[in-house]
């Protein structure tokens, strides 16, 4: 009886651990994000809405970091959203929205939630939260409603992931472009990305340099140089949450395409792999491409001002995978 009793206990005991392992590693509240689509009627109403999204604005905003609108002053046939990264701002996004505007597109650049603040050290970026990041793709989708007839979004890093959440959820987006996605990061093996994120939701935040050893001179210099280690989960969050809405339906753009970057030292492109397969189960007009490695492209291959940047042949790429 007494030995009957202790195995009662062992695996009681087992049957604790591998419950608490388990709810380790299954992302926490990743299924309670929704999207709220109110598209623009028109140019005109497209226009108001960027003048409160102008409003909201902080008086301390970079002047290189505000909101950029691209506009030939009428609805046109083509208008493309581009979402910068974490830390970054929009000026990421500038040159090469310039040669989308020089195509005829109307070209919305809008710095994401808590981004592009003057003060470098500042711990804003912090505050960021899944569910900003959801709004701001819904946001930036309605208003292009209004800005062009065929409306495509181009994000990188968070705002590929941001970019990844709208593809799946708006179905009146024509192409989504994204760009090396934050869905997992290097530094964590892929299947311990939730469980990573859930341990650091609990823990308090704390802010590290990009760069210890340049610290506030990285380049460029409209960027954050540290990164808050909340923030990252909270991006991490978006990406579950969608890949758990796509597990359940197909994504609801017209088109995707996902870009590879095989030397990105940041970016966990087994994750983003996943999510490409469940898509693909769903048999979406999903399309992939891969930078050469032999460029070895850095993380952000996208701003002209980041060291040992190769945008003239990033750019021709990317324009011709928006254009096709």
């Amino acid at each position: 009886m007494k030995k009957m009793q202790r195995w009662w206990k062992v695996l009681l005991i087992f049957g604790v651990l591998f419950a608490a392992l388990f709810a380790i590693m299954t992302p926490w509240n990743s299924s309670a994000l929704s999207s709220h689509p109110r598209p623009a009627k028109s140019y005109g109403e497209a226009m108001q809405r960027i003048e409160r999204l102008k409003s909201r604005d902080s008086v301390g905003m970079n002047p290189l970091c505000q909101l950029q609108l691209m506009t030939h002053n009428k609805k046109v046939s083509r208008a493309i959203i581009l979402v910068h990264g974490y830390t970054s701002c929009p000026r990421q996004f500038q040159a090469l929205g310039q040669q989308f505007y020089d195509m005829g597109y109307n070209v919305l650049i809008a710095p994401l939630p808590h981004h592009g603040l003057k003060d470098k050290m500042t711990e804003e970026h912090g505050k960021l939260k899944t569910e900003e990041l959801a709004a701001y793709a819904d946001e930036t989708v309605d208003i292009a409603r209004g800005l062009g007839d065929r409306v495509t979004m181009m994000g990188i890093s968070a705002g590929g992931v941001t970019t990844g959440w709208a593809a799946q959820n708006r179905s009146d987006l024509d192409l989504a472009v994204i760009i090396s996605p934050a869905f997992g990061f290097k530094k964590i093996p892929n299947p311990f990305t939730a469980a990573v994120m859930n341990i650091y939701r609990l823990l308090p935040d704390a802010f590290e340099w990009w760069d210890p050893a340049l610290k506030t001179n990285i380049t460029p210099t409209h960027l954050y140089p540290r990164y808050s280690q909340h923030a990252l989960v909270q991006i991490l969050r978006l990406g579950f949450a969608t890949e758990d809405a796509a597990e359940h339906q197909a994504p609801a753009a017209k088109r995707i395409v996902m870009i590879f970057n095989p030397s990105d030292s940041s970016i966990n492109n087994e994750r983003t792999t996943d999510i490409v397969k469940i898509w693909q189960a769903h048999h979406a007009t999903l399309g992939s491409y891969e930078f050469p490695a032999q460029l070895q492209l850095a993380h952000d291959l996208i701003d002209p001002s980041q060291p040992k940047q190769k945008v003239a042949l990033v750019y021709p790429r990317l324009i011709d995978l928006v254009n096709h």
